[in-house]
């Protein structure tokens, strides 16, 4: 998979060197691309922004350079403009394994007041983190990126994906460790009986149990 993230501060992206994110890279798994949308403003200081017509507070992203920045990484129809702004759908778990079966993600980060509405024409969806504002679409392209690519096959171990929250419309199952009592908390009889029939029946009841307390509205699918 290919996923081209276009920012104005490549930097804030370093975090991808670092555990899952970049084991998957250094397998040639995914491959991260950062352009810097500066790069393709025509304006001698490398400008991006400019004042809103008709007035108001802030700048805005000039629709120039952004569609140049696209114009440059988009090789295909079949690669997916994503802007992270307001607008969006709420990202979730659903929407991640959508995303993770594209070939080419293409991230457009906004900042300031956002873009100019002419951008619109050359994107093919707009996704949010929820109804919140960030300081850039760089902080919601984090989280996204890292969800997407860690349901990357070979990234992680599948059997591992197939039981954790939100999967299948449910949160996870209450997990232990050692050692097996800490401070009069004692690990569940049934988790150490080695009865597997009974062990993934507790799992479902107490998936049941938190989704239905934290999460009740994942259960409208289900019967």
């Amino acid at each position: 998979m290919k996923i081209s993230i276009l920012t104005l501060f490549t930097d804030m992206f370093e975090v991808f060197n670092h555990s899952i994110v970049n084991k998957a890279k250094n397998n040639n798994i995914v491959e991260i691309n950062l352009i810097n949308i500066r790069d393709f403003s025509n304006n001698k200081h490398n400008k991006v922004d400019d004042y809103p017509f008709g007035g108001g507070a802030g700048m805005l992203m000039s629709v120039e350079p952004i569609y140049n920045a696209i114009m440059h990484t988009k090789k295909s129809e079949l690669d997916r403009v994503i802007y992270l702004g307001p607008r969006g759908n709420v990202f979730n778990q659903s929407k991640a394994q959508e995303l993770s079966k594209h070939e080419h993600l293409i991230f457009l980060c906004g900042h300031y007041e956002g873009i100019d509405e002419r951008c619109y024409n050359f994107i093919d969806e707009e996704i949010s983190l929820g109804d919140f504002i960030l300081t850039g679409g760089e902080m919601a392209a984090i989280p996204i990126v890292d969800s997407i690519i860690r349901l990357l096959p070979s990234v992680i171990n599948q059997e591992s994906l197939k039981n954790e929250s939100f999967t299948g419309d449910l949160m996870d199952f209450p997990q232990y460790t050692k050692p097996r009592s800490f401070m009069g908390m004692d690990v569940p009889d049934v988790l150490l009986s080695g009865d597997h029939g009974k062990i993934d029946k507790w799992r479902q009841e107490e998936s049941l149990k938190i989704t239905r307390k934290f999460k009740p509205y994942l259960l409208k699918n289900k019967k």
